[in-house]
């Protein structure tokens, strides 16, 4: 038995804890107020992942630090620079491999399917941030001070997620119109938190693995509107109202909404198609994303519950 750290309890982070904990790992999970997953095997600390040498301490022994934090977003700049260094420092000095939740946002807008050789060639400030983050990672993984990786999900589904799919499905099971700055019909790649936890796993603890970058295991790209129907149908629900709010209105929310202001820099995401091609990780990993039926039902039956 093994001690995981996890620092973080949002939706992926406690997906970590509780796919260890059920493993028999002995699982340590991090956050300011101490909350995490209720469960035997998973203790949960009190703690500022900024500290290096409180972060140190409470990752010593561990064999493997997750980072599954995610700040504000409009705190990314703020946030993530001193949060990213202390958690390398700590992974650094205790020995643990560091595995990092990635996303997209670093590839910028392109023509085609995103892989992990796509360039990072973002030029949003988030994008840059966790850029950086990864590029500070690999120096030190290839000057042997640590051992890295890091897995990279398309837009969440699954209960409890931030996605545009979270925003959008409740208020499609409950029968409500949905107006967001979106194109419904074009493909999008929808990545499963729980596969995202499995990747995450497999690649912190596989050696084949460090010192590279991995696309979680993903469905088909669908678009949003058959996403909405197909889940509509399976709750039961009214058929999905979808309409497209035009940029501008974006744009001036943003005046007063700092969700809207941070959203303008990704809206490229959502007017056209958005690809994520995942086959390497399925490869070397073994791993094979979730049915997106069966990704579905789970998803409606927790918003229904």
């Amino acid at each position: 038995m093994a001690l995981h750290v996890i620092v973080g309890t949002g939706p992926v982070g406690t997906a970590t804890a509780r796919l260890l904990a059920e493993r028999g790992e002995q699982v340590r999970v991090l956050s300011r107020r101490g909350a995490g997953p209720e469960h035997p095997g998973i203790e949960r600390v009190a703690a500022d992942a900024a500290d290096a040498d409180r972060l140190t301490t409470l990752a010593s022994g561990a064999q493997v630090l997750y980072n599954c934090a995610n700040p504000a977003y409009h705190r990314w700049p703020i946030d993530w620079p001193p949060l990213a260094a202390a958690l390398l420092t700590a992974a650094e000095r205790s020995g643990a491999v560091l595995a990092t939740v990635g996303n997209l946002y670093g590839y910028g807008p392109v023509d085609g399917p995103m892989t992990e050789q796509t360039p990072a060639a973002a030029a949003g400030i988030k994008g840059r941030v966790r850029n950086q983050m990864w590029a500070d990672a690999l120096v030190a993984h290839e000057a042997g001070r640590v051992r890295v990786t890091e897995v990279r999900g398309s837009d969440y589904l699954g209960v409890n997620g931030t996605s545009l799919a979270m925003m959008v499905l409740p208020r499609v099971l409950a029968g409500q119109r949905v107006v967001l700055p979106v194109d419904w019909d074009a493909p999008h790649t929808w990545t499963y938190i729980p596969d995202v936890a499995r990747t995450l796993v497999a690649a912190a603890t596989d050696p084949r693995a460090w010192g590279r970058a991995w696309h979680v295991p993903s469905t088909p790209a669908v678009p949003m509107r058959e996403l909405a129907t197909r889940a509509a149908a399976l709750a039961g629900a009214p058929a999905p109202k979808l309409t497209r709010m035009p940029y501008p209105m974006l744009w001036l929310g943003g005046l007063i909404n700092p969700l809207a202001r941070e959203l303008r820099e990704t809206a490229y995401q959502f007017d056209r198609p958005f690809l994520m091609d995942s086959t390497a990780a399925s490869a070397a990993l073994g791993i094979e994303a979730t049915p997106l039926d069966a990704a579905l039902t789970e998803t409606v039956a927790g918003l229904r519950h």
